[in-house]
């Protein structure tokens, strides 16, 4: 167990020393505000775009870096040929794989709680045609990320620590003190006379795109036994794109029978299952966290399927 925990602590505070980690976390989240903040004129409807939008967003950065972090994590390795030192060791292959997974996971979690706490402020930014731009949550904001990125550079330069991984657990406690601050001490007037509050439902929301991630990067582990990081990129995006449309390729045909569209209705994960932007958009917000308890169930056998194909392809190459 030790081993384990130390292979999967490794790969975790590989990942986020990473440059294109915090250029990824940081484009996101800057992004996903940027949204709260033009003119938009879409007829009331501006949170519900705003929101959904920014939910997309994590959504697509977090397959980005699910992809590149699961090649720069194993693919890397075995062509790099560091992988025979630690399999050298009393480690398994097995045991190596699912720890990789884990700081991989742990990496995405980081990614994601960043991620999350950019929507939420954008929820609470969101304005429609009779409200202007919260200019205050976006100072704050903002310096919040300037201080992380300052922080980083000074412990860098005095005490020669790694500056990526210090701006990464920096942007993490910064923007968290940011959201307190905006939530509890500033307002936003969302419409004549009305106050905008942060949608809270957005948070089962952002952990059911948490699980589609977990999902996407044991995809990802197991294409990274055997492939580099350009063709891993091309196998997840066509499950992420294939999934989207499961229901409209194999949902009825597996419904009326069909062996085929069963089984590849059962090999392809569905997306939609973990999108909840359209559910919270119809008002149905009282089975969010049951069906947050299924979904993760879904994710345990799912991505233990994919990991268990991904060991028996690690087990069989040649690592020499």
């Amino acid at each position: 167990m030790r081993q384990f925990l130390t292979i999967a602590t490794n790969a975790f505070m590989e990942l986020i020393r990473q440059p294109v980690f915090l250029l990824l976390m940081t484009a996101s989240v800057s992004f996903e505000i940027f949204l709260a903040v033009p003119y938009y004129f879409a007829f009331g409807d501006e949170p519900k775009l705003v929101k959904n939008s920014a939910l997309a967003v994590m959504l697509l950065s977090g397959l980005l870096g699910a992809v590149l972090s699961a090649s720069l994590s194993l693919a890397r390795e075995i062509r790099g040929g560091t992988v025979l030192a630690v399999l050298s060791k009393p480690v398994g292959r097995a045991q190596f794989l699912l720890a990789k997974y884990l700081g991989l996971a742990a990496a995405l979690a980081v990614l994601t709680y960043v991620n999350m706490i950019g929507v939420l402020i954008a929820s609470r930014m969101a304005f429609d045609a009779y409200g202007k731009t919260d200019l205050g949550a976006i100072g704050i904001f903002g310096g919040a990320m300037a201080l992380a990125y300052g922080l980083a550079g000074f412990s860098n330069f005095f005490l020669r620590r790694t500056f990526v991984s210090d701006a990464v657990l920096g942007m993490v406690g910064l923007t968290s003190l940011a959201a307190f601050i905006i939530f509890q001490f500033t307002r936003q007037m969302e419409s004549l006379g009305t106050v905008a509050t942060v949608d809270w439902r957005l948070v089962p929301a952002g952990i059911l795109i948490l699980f589609a991630l977990w999902i996407l990067a044991a995809l990802a582990i197991a294409c990274s036994t055997r492939l580099d990081a350009i063709p891993t990129l091309a196998i997840c995006t066509a499950f992420f794109l294939i999934g989207l449309m499961s229901d409209y390729f194999f949902g009825q045909r597996a419904e009326a029978g069909e062996w085929w569209a069963t089984a590849l209705y059962t090999a392809i994960p569905n997306w939609q299952l973990f999108w909840l932007a359209d559910a919270l958009d119809m008002g149905k917000s009282t089975f969010q966290w049951g069906y947050v308890g299924e979904a993760f169930v879904y994710l345990v056998c799912y991505a233990g399927a994919a990991l268990a194909v991904g060991t028996a392809l690690f087990e069989e190459r040649e690592l020499s």
